[in-house]
């Protein structure tokens, strides 16, 4: 089967609506306000508890949930992902459970096998016994018991509906087990896909508790007129819509809501070109590195910029709409964001103008607030240093943009179509592809001799 990308005069549909991610962010505003004014909601209806603002560790796990229910009744009621092809369930046709639940004994097997290996991983990683990740921890210990009760109904439910119930937790199993024959790049897909999710999901909950904690306990009032506390806490909340609806789309990957891991990269390349940018190969952000650190003596935007207020407004203006276009890069997934996965194709939102508006809003962010051309030590070295270490931080995003391409270009015959259409038609895509172009050196022509 041919890859050669099909050239179309529209945009191929998205996978995804733009309302399941609205939904989500509707929520997740809406539970905000309520954690911000429990303490007046507590008071008015009498409720017991504690009567102040909501601004707790587990009252941002919670806010998970609230939002990844939106998103479901979403998806369900509106959008009707349970009925697409693509779930690789029949309910019109269940079979009994009699005929089922040899595969399913096998499946929770590999389920279970495969938590197993995870915890070990998790005990073997020192990074995650300290520090922000010891939330994390307790988070996923206390879930652990309630997981593993409640996989048993649910895969003993699905596989009488799925088409094909063998899946890549089946294939884990079977190899386990060995009484049945088994695909080993089954068993490989299976491997990277809770690959993925362990590494990024613990991550993700690592960094819940510190954000909704400033949100929800933020006086914007005492800030409205101060650009840049007002530019940071907006920002601030603007990352919070990236964390909390990412780490939804880490945990909501179930079937039947059509938001399962169809894939996770196969290329080293793209793990590499991933990891290299999170915890433990990286602490903190990218700027924050000893071998990648580009912000030594770097004042940052308020610092250079202080005492000239219309300047300041405008930067934390421009600074607060970047980081909308990261926030809508990630909202715009719904259900369904998560790196180094195939989960279908997205062409909405701010995929339509680039096929990576995370990448390039968040990397024109931090030139934009870092300024690393500017040093406080006025050293030649700091400027150059700061400056050509961004601008590598800059080339592994570049990197892991083309490593998810490869990826994508080579499972979905549609995002080679979006592949297509948007270097055609996409401005910022189709312009940074004439750039590039430019700067590319060209091969000569050679001649046939006469």
């Amino acid at each position: 089967m041919s890859n050669a990308p099909t050239f179309t005069a529209r945009r191929p549909v998205s996978d995804v609506s733009a309302g399941v991610g609205l939904a989500g962010l509707a929520a997740l505003i809406a539970w905000l306000l309520v954690c911000r004014n429990w303490a007046g909601l507590a008071d008015a209806f009498a409720l017991p508890g504690p009567h102040e603002p909501l601004a707790g560790p587990y009252a941002a796990v919670l806010t998970l949930f609230v939002t990844g229910l939106a998103m479901s009744l979403w998806s369900v009621l509106v959008d009707k992902v349970h009925l697409r092809p693509n779930t690789g369930i029949d309910w019109r046709s269940p079979r009994p459970l009699a005929q089922s639940i040899d595969v399913s004994i096998t499946k929770l097997a590999g389920l279970w096998a495969t938590w197993a290996a995870i915890g070990m991983f998790y005990c073997i990683g020192r990074w995650y016994w300290d520090g922000q990740y010891l939330f994390a921890m307790e988070v996923i210990g206390t879930a652990a018991v309630p997981l593993f009760a409640l996989s048993v109904p649910y895969v003993l439910w699905l596989d009488r509906y799925m088409i094909e119930p063998r899946d890549h937790s089946w294939h884990f199993g079977a190899m386990l087990i060995g009484r049945e024959a088994w695909s080993a790049e089954e068993v490989k897909k299976h491997g990277r896909a809770w690959a993925i999710k362990a590494f990024f999901g613990a991550f993700m909950i690592s960094i819940l508790p510190g954000g909704f904690a400033r949100i929800v306990e933020a006086d914007f009032s005492a800030i409205a007129h101060d650009p840049v506390a007002l530019g940071t806490m907006l920002i601030e909340g603007l990352f919070l819509v990236d964390v909390q609806i990412g780490t939804v789309g880490y945990l909501f990957t179930f079937r039947p809501l059509d938001a399962h891991i169809r894939s996770g990269n196969p290329l080293l390349a793209g793990w590499v070109a991933a990891l290299i940018c999170y915890p433990p190969f990286v602490w903190g952000t990218m700027g924050r590195a000893d071998v990648l650190g580009y912000e030594v003596n770097t004042g940052g935007w308020a610092y250079w910029l202080q005492g000239h207020d219309l300047l300041l407004w405008s930067w934390a203006a421009l600074l607060v709409c970047l980081t909308a276009i990261y926030a809508w890069a990630t909202f715009a997934f719904g259900l369904r964001f998560s790196n180094l996965t195939y989960r279908g194709v997205l062409t909405n939102g701010p995929y339509r103008f680039t096929r990576h508006p995370a990448y390039l809003s968040k990397n024109l962010f931090w030139w934009c607030s870092t300024l690393p051309f500017l040093v406080t030590s006025h050293a030649l070295t700091d400027m150059v240093r700061n400056t050509v270490l961004l601008g590598v931080v800059s080339a592994i995003y570049f990197w892991r943009a083309k490593t998810e391409e490869a990826h994508l270009l080579g499972e979905d015959a549609k995002y080679r179509e979006y592949h297509a259409w948007m270097a055609q038609n996409a401005p910022i895509t189709r312009g940074l592809g004439w750039l590039l172009g430019r700067l590319r050196p060209r091969r000569p022509v050679l001649q046939a001799a006469e």
